[in-house]
């Protein structure tokens, strides 16, 4: 296979992208993944609901497809001196296992938080690995450093043809395995996969749907398509890792910019829903960014009530991190809408905490907490299985209501299911001038520490709060008394963690500040 026009040339036509994967290599390692039905799903939505099973890949993401694509149409010389990238998931194995199969020499820079199972999992591949900097970028910029000075020959995780074409096999497998199709879903990081996909089938068959699908943290297709052009994104969500791009790529963006049919974004709670639909249904743990396009897909039948189409959407990778299912099980139900998260103020007088529990009745109670707030009020937490969604839900509240108790709904409060469900009761005695602001940082031995040292003690930290939820990063609510003449906004930047003020945010308010 021919390596397609770079980039900096004119940019290949539609007839040249077809015929680069008709001419594909990537069989000589991947394999045909299966298209299987969703049974239960396909029921629940009347649809049929397929899935296109990329877990089955050697590395079990789609990604090996590019890479290999790529590094086997590289000539003599450039395989004789090494291929190099920067990544810390699915990308480098498929660089690894790539070069290795083709007795390449390969070198995978990765950030220096970058989790063992990661860097096992390249190794086993036959990847050489250097770990550098703290985020992706740091270590992209060491790669193309050393490409530079040694000559390897750089494989990018997605913007450029080659790497698309390699993606787009996939397209053609599924004509091949079902030319009925009438929407096909695919997720979005850098375009890779969705750009190969719609280059292929709007030759082939332009009346099936392609809808992307992005996770609402990091929709750097949305933004694009916003102002007509790729743009950074000022932070982006490390829930769903394998689709964390800051800016989507510009080849693309070009193609899906002109291909792209419609686009949806979902939170982290509907991605952990999906993947406890993939469990349930085909027994398959993707990783979070492997059951994003199920999870849109969802979506988008519930807002354009589609009934009676064959549906697919892809399964793009299963290269999850065994202790981070501890945080999709507890999400799963709220983005099911099978849980409710409540509060409540109750007097505070012999019997009441009693009579609110009668009131509510033998519901299904999933975490209950209670709080003494003064000797008039107390304050619960309440967890609830439901059984028919938001109107069971609505009903309980407007019951409630009904019996003198007003409940706030805390189910879509961010910070309420991340921090303050396992906090309630800190109120300070006195009245404290406190910002509050969410943290996420690469997770590492050591890392809490790290993080509160490069935090530093300039300002009083008067609420704190982490708790490991075994995913690749952690989670940190604080709170501080910032004096007035203070570069406190300043200094929230310069240590280079994403970060959100939620000084304003309601569940902080009723449960953790002495607010009358």
């Amino acid at each position: 296979m021919i390596l397609l026009k770079s980039l900096n040339n004119n940019a290949p036509c539609g007839a040249e992208y077809l015929r680069a994967v008709l001419r594909s290599p990537i069989y000589e390692i991947t394999k045909i993944t299966p298209l299987q039905k969703m049974e239960k799903l396909s029921l629940k939505f009347n649809n049929t609901i397929l899935v296109k099973r990329e877990d089955h890949q050697p590395v079990h993401s789609f990604k090996l497809r590019g890479a290999y694509a790529m590094i086997a149409g590289l000539s003599q010389e450039q395989k004789s001196r090494g291929v190099i990238t920067a990544s810390a998931g699915n990308h480098a194995q498929g660089v690894a296992y790539s070069a290795n199969k083709l007795g390449i020499k390969s070198l995978i820079i990765m950030p220096k938080a970058t989790v063992d199972i990661k860097i096992d999992a390249v190794c086993a591949f036959g990847g050489k690995i250097i770990l550098h900097g703290n985020n992706f970028d740091e270590a992209l910029s060491k790669a193309m450093d050393i490409a530079k000075q040694y000559g390897y020959t750089f494989i990018p995780p997605f913007d450029h043809p080659t790497i698309i074409a390699g993606q787009a096999t996939l397209g053609m497998e599924l004509l091949q395995q079902d030319a009925n199709i009438d929407r096909v879903f695919v997720p979005v990081g850098g375009g890779g996969l969705l750009a190969g996909i719609i280059i292929l089938l709007k030759q082939l068959i332009p009346q099936i749907k392609i809808i992307a699908v992005e996770y609402e943290d990091s929709a750097c297709l949305q933004a694009a398509l916003r102002i007509g052009r790729p743009t950074n994104l000022a932070n982006v969500g490390l829930f769903a890792d394998g689709v964390a791009v800051k800016c989507i790529g510009t080849e693309t963006f070009r193609i899906c910019k002109q291909y792209l049919d419609d686009i949806i974004t979902v939170n982290s709670d509907a991605i952990c829903a999906s993947m406890k639909d993939l469990f349930e249904d085909i027994r398959a743990i993707a990783e979070p960014s492997g059951a994003l396009s199920l999870a849109g897909m969802k979506k988008y039948i519930q807002k354009h009530k589609i009934i009676n189409e064959r549906l697919v959407h892809i399964l793009s990778g299963a290269n999850m991190n065994f202790h981070g299912l501890r945080y999709v099980s507890e999400r799963c139900e709220l983005g099911e809408q099978k849980e409710a998260l409540l509060a409540a103020v109750i007097p505070e007088q012999h019997g009441s905490f009693l009579k609110f529990c009668q009131t509510l009745g033998r519901r299904y109670i999933t975490e209950f907490s209670y709080r003494y707030l003064d000797s008039d009020r107390a304050h619960l937490f309440i967890g609830i299985r439901l059984t028919r969604g938001s109107e069971e839900k609505n009903e309980i509240i407007n019951q409630m209501f009904n019996k003198g108790y007003e409940l706030i709904d805390f189910s879509d409060n961010e910070i309420a299911k991340l921090h303050i469900r396992y906090m309630i009761g800190g109120r300070p005695i006195k009245n404290l001038k406190e910002r509050l602001f969410s943290f996420e940082f690469p997770e590492s031995p050591g890392a809490l520490l790290k993080f509160l040292q490069t935090l530093g003690n300039n300002w009083n930290i008067s609420l704190f709060h982490y708790r490991s939820h075994g995913t690749d990063y952690g989670r940190v609510l604080a709170a501080f008394e910032p004096d007035k003449n203070s570069f406190f906004e300043k200094h929230l930047i310069a240590i280079g963690y994403n970060f959100h003020e939620e000084t304003n945010n309601p569940a902080f308010h009723f449960f953790l500040t002495n607010d009358k």
